[in-house]
């Protein structure tokens, strides 16, 4: 399994951007894909994760009602849908995934991930 990660930019505080995720290779509908970000000099954090059936989706506190996951089957690929951006977003975000999830959670460690897409920075200006 490979990802690919775009869509990010530079966009003023209040907007939004979609970031896309396109996977390729064997996609099992019980894997969890899941966002995370880092901004400079910070650790890796978990964003956002959902099966890729779509089910079970979480989100992190910061995030809860801007974004969103999203996906699109036909293509294999899921959206970060990030609405009312803040400054403090400003971040690499990279989507990645987990081939081997507990049955009923998501994990929010980045170490449990083991499949990473490239990232995509996202700058929000005050």
């Amino acid at each position: 399994v490979q990802l690919q990660a775009s869509g990010g930019g530079l966009v003023q505080a209040g907007g939004f951007l979609r970031l896309s995720c396109a996977a390729s290779g064997r996609i099992y509908s019980n894997f969890v894909m899941s966002w995370f970000r880092q901004a400079p000099g910070k650790a890796r954090e978990f964003v956002a994760g959902s099966r890729w059936s779509g089910s079970s989706t979480i989100y992190t506190d910061s995030v809860k009602g801007r974004f969103t996951i999203s996906g699109d089957d036909g293509n294999d690929t899921k959206y970060l849908q990030m609405n009312r951006l803040k400054p403090e977003d400003t971040a690499v975000y990279y989507c990645a995934i987990d081939r081997n999830p507990p049955p009923t959670a998501i994990m929010t460690r980045p170490r449990n991930y083991n499949v990473w897409g490239q990232g995509t920075l996202v700058t929000v200006s005050s």
